[in-house]
């Protein structure tokens, strides 16, 4: 297998975080590919997927599969089925805190992007993304006991994915100080293998960071009883 991959990406860290679970990493050659919304597209990277986006799988038998929910479900089934339920209700869970982080991740990729527009980011879409973001942070946070208690799979995957584009591209938002659940279950599964190895790692200089204060978490969330 071909993986399109990159060492920023939240997504690609994904699937990346997926092979080492499920013992897949030594089957997949990764090719560096650079890709921002910015940039005019990669052509390496359109010629297998129409979007333009990472990551990009191609398969064995020569297909192409993308995005990472496709890519994760199919090296999951691939491997046993271990990360994700077949069926019921643990599954649902496990896509629903999937899709929250996923959404979440997007949001803040798109809002670094935003911050790089001529004459700067459009205050109206910034200040909804913020409402977005903190309310998302609440609801995981909410939900941190669960997500503690649940075996990892692909939604604790996806949040650990969020949470590092977070520290990656939004240091001083300071997330751990209004979320403290969630933050000692960031640390624990910081500890995990596959987690560790595959951090964020920033090769090469794509611009200017957001600035200072855009995003903040002015107040903890609501606890739930």
């Amino acid at each position: 297998m071909k993986l399109h991959w990159s060492p920023r990406s939240p997504f690609v860290r994904k699937v990346m975080i997926v092979l080492h679970e499920t013992g897949q990493l030594d089957e997949v050659t990764l090719v560096r590919s650079v890709v921002a919304a910015h940039l005019p597209p990669n052509p390496a990277v359109l010629a297998d997927n129409p979007l333009g986006k990472i990551p990009t799988l191609l398969t064995g038998d020569g297909r192409a599969l993308f995005d990472s929910r496709v890519i994760c479900e199919h090296l999951d089934l691939r491997a046993g089925g271990a990360l994700l339920p077949a069926s019921g209700p643990a599954r649902d869970a496990q896509l629903r805190w999937q899709a929250l982080a996923d959404g979440l991740t997007e949001i803040l990729l798109t809002w670094r992007t935003e911050m790089l527009r001529p004459g700067g980011p459009w205050p109206s879409l910034t200040g909804g993304w913020a409402v977005k973001v903190r309310a998302a942070m609440a609801c995981l946070e909410a939900e941190a006991d669960t997500l503690g208690r649940t075996p990892f799979g692909l939604g604790q995957i996806a949040v650990v994915c969020a949470l590092g584009q977070l520290d990656f591209r939004w240091a001083d938002a300071e997330w751990r100080g209004h979320f403290p659940r969630l933050a000692a279950l960031a640390a624990d599964w910081a500890a995990r293998p596959s987690v560790a190895a595959t951090a964020v790692v920033n090769d090469a200089d794509e611009g200017p960071e957001p600035a200072a204060g855009q995003l903040r978490f002015d107040a903890p969330p609501a606890q739930r009883p």
